[in-house]
């Protein structure tokens, strides 16, 4: 359960966001999907303005993105499998958007990247150079097993005159 918060302290946390936050929470874009989304899912009106005060939360920095799912089910009492595709509507169209504002002012990463970015493999996984083997790099490259060669015709060469 989060803290409630007065009127005061709420327009105090506001003002103290950066530009873009301040217009995702009065935005009329924001506004119009998290109603489609609702809609979409058939969600009952009372609890359509629960959702975007949840968003809202998110937005002013009170509620961390990672647990926006989370208190759609346990506080809105929303199924799992609607609050999940919910979440993640509210995820692409409405936190994506703002995603620098939101991890610089949660500190943290709102969306790790699926691939490491880190490319080169670490120092022994790295092939010995041809040119100097080694007797045990000479037994690595014997045993080296080639990929089977495919049996039959191949149908896609065109034949060379």
């Amino acid at each position: 359960m989060l803290k409630e918060y007065t009127k005061e302290e709420l327009w105090k946390l506001f003002e103290k966001l950066p530009k873009e936050l301040q217009e995702a929470i009065f935005s009329e874009e924001t506004a119009e999907h998290i109603g489609n989304t609702c809609e979409r899912y058939d969600i009952k009106e009372e609890t359509i303005s629960e959702i975007a005060e949840q968003v809202g939360n998110v937005l002013l920095g009170i509620l961390p993105p990672n647990e926006f799912q989370k208190t759609l089910e346990t506080e809105l009492k929303l199924e799992s499998d609607i609050a999940k595709k919910v979440a993640q509507e509210i995820n692409r169209f409405i936190f994506y958007p703002v995603k620098t504002d939101l991890e610089e002012l949660y500190k943290v990463e709102i969306a790790p990247p699926a691939n490491p970015t880190k490319t080169t493999p670490p120092p022994e996984e790295k092939s010995p150079t041809p040119s100097s083997p080694t007797s045990s790099d000479e037994d690595i490259y014997r045993t080296e097993k080639k990929p089977p060669a495919p049996s039959g015709k191949d149908v896609y060469r065109e034949t060379i005159e």
